[in-house]
């Protein structure tokens, strides 16, 4: 065997006949091109899910339009304020995401919070790539691209895309290129992929620590030169965690804290509260998509320190399989199922390698099912694709606002003017007084509009400029003799 090959104790594939491991210097197997062309599937579809609940002004949360007005700022060379967390309020006090500067000239280009959306959607679909490629290359073409279809429809990949914006998307492909490395014994490459978690969020550090644990565990025999690197890198990915939370983020808050603390053990976290909650997610992350099969491969350490924040933490949001909060797991199962795959060939129990030879078809097909209730099936949906006539009157109600305007807003109007207005939460300017307020008012919570502005704002007046669809727009009316001067 050359030098340059795979050591013969490789595990090797799961496909009859005599099928000999890549070696480590080709970076595609066979069907090369199968990683990209998923993508490229994924990307159409992840894309289609955002577009459409853009164009239905279906946002969940505010994270959207927080995220737009940091990646505004960049664009625009300016301190990453999103006045959206309240007036002036510097990004970095909340969570260190500096990576979203990376969006930032493409914004500048195409201004719109779209552009955040497609790129998640680009981002989320390259991860396929490394996936896909690294399940060829360990259990041959077909299965390969089984394993890379799976996760491409995978819950945790799905929910993501449905929520909206969130800076993750750039975790998952690093995540999923480290690991690729890993399998491949590239240590280097492993641990250098796995290093700009740290510009994600704050608790990514943690998991670039479990990556260079995995990296150590699995490189000691063959490389035992890499394992002092690999825990090198394992304390800076702890030390950047605890000097970012203690340090890093207090500085940038106005605070001087980090505002996320109480949620982390505190009144109502612990591992046995919401119990059953956090049983039904681990069920969710391990049966469907790897068969329990993944808990066999010590590539599942890097999902501990994810699933500990949320474990332990107080909000019950954090809890179970909604939001965008498993996706960076998703990566994480596909491999170490993949991971063990390869070994349980070596399994002197006849039924557990026919187990192992038919689940990657058992976890397409479960995925395949699962999609029929996730966000992709809406895009079978003909009003999926038409803009409502409801959204296009409000719009066209937000369009009266001129640019630059002061506003201030709840969830679903934030997104139609965070690209061109300067936009609040709705009771968080803390003193400014915006020139607008937009109100989403369908679930019928506010009597009346103008009292509810004058409690908001006492020093100031407000009219109401316009109303459709159960939103409504009011205006600051300025005095007659401000006017004057």
């Amino acid at each position: 065997m050359p030098a340059a090959a795979l050591p013969s104790t490789s595990p090797q594939p799961l496909i009859p006949g005599p099928v000999t491991q890549p070696p480590r210097g080709r970076r595609f197997p066979p069907g090369r091109w199968d990683p990209w062309a998923l993508a490229g599937v994924l990307l159409l579809a992840y894309a289609g899910v955002s577009v459409v609940r853009y164009r239905h002004m279906a946002n969940r949360s505010w994270d959207l339009g927080i995220f737009e007005q940091a990646v505004r700022a960049y664009a625009h060379l300016r301190v990453p304020v999103a006045d959206l967390k309240g007036p002036g309020f510097n990004i970095l006090g909340d969570h260190f995401s500096p990576v979203t500067a990376l969006l930032a000239p493409v914004y500048r280009v195409l201004p719109s919070p779209m552009t955040l959306l497609v790129a998640q959607a680009a981002l989320f679909a390259v991860s396929a790539v490394p996936v896909t490629r690294a399940a060829a290359a360990l259990l041959g073409r077909r299965r390969g691209l089984a394993l890379g279809l799976a996760y491409g429809l995978s819950w945790g990949m799905q929910k993501a895309v449905d929520f909206d914006f969130h800076e993750i998307c750039f975790a998952v492909p690093m995540i999923a290129y480290s690991l690729e490395a890993t399998l491949a014994q590239r240590w280097r490459r492993a641990l250098c992929w796995a290093l700009p978690l740290v510009l994600v969020k704050e608790d990514m550090g943690l998991t670039l620590a479990a990556i260079a644990v995995v990296v150590a565990i699995r490189a000691r025999s063959s490389s035992p030169r890499t394992v002092p690197w690999a825990i090198a890198v394992a304390a800076f990915g702890v030390a950047a965690t605890i000097v970012t939370l203690t340090m890093v983020i207090p500085a940038f808050n106005t605070t001087g804290g980090y505002d996320y603390w109480n949620k982390v053990g505190g009144s109502g976290g612990g591992p046995f509260d919401g119990f059953d909650t956090k049983l039904r997610t681990l069920a969710w992350l391990l049966i469907p998509t790897s068969g329990l099969l993944a808990l066999r491969s010590p590539l599942l350490l890097v999902a501990l320190p994810t699933l500990g924040w949320r474990f332990l933490s107080s909000d019950s949001h954090y809890w179970g399989t909604d939001w965008h909060y498993s996706a960076v797991l998703m990566p994480v199962v596909t491999l170490a199922l993949a991971d063990s795959l390869t070994a349980v060939r070596l399994s002197p129990r006849p039924r557990l390698r026919s187990y192992a030879r038919h689940l990657p078809t058992a976890v397409v097909s479960a995925s395949l099912a699962l999609t029929t209730s996730l966000p992709l099936s809406g895009l079978t949906e003909a009003d999926a694709y038409r803009k409502p006539a409801d959204v296009r009157a409000v719009e066209r109600m937000l369009a009266g606002i001129p640019d630059g305007a002061s506003v201030e807003a709840n969830i679903a109007p934030i997104s139609r003017l965070t690209s061109r207005c300067r936009v609040f939460w709705l009771g968080n300017t803390h003193g400014v007084i915006p020139d607008f307020l937009a109100v989403d008012n369908r679930r019928k919570w506010l009597d009346d509009s103008r009292a509810y502005a004058r409690r908001l704002h006492p020093r100031a007046t407000y009219a109401i400029e316009d109303a459709t669809q159960g939103f409504i727009l009011l205006k600051r009316e300025i005095p007659r003799q401000a006017v004057r001067r």
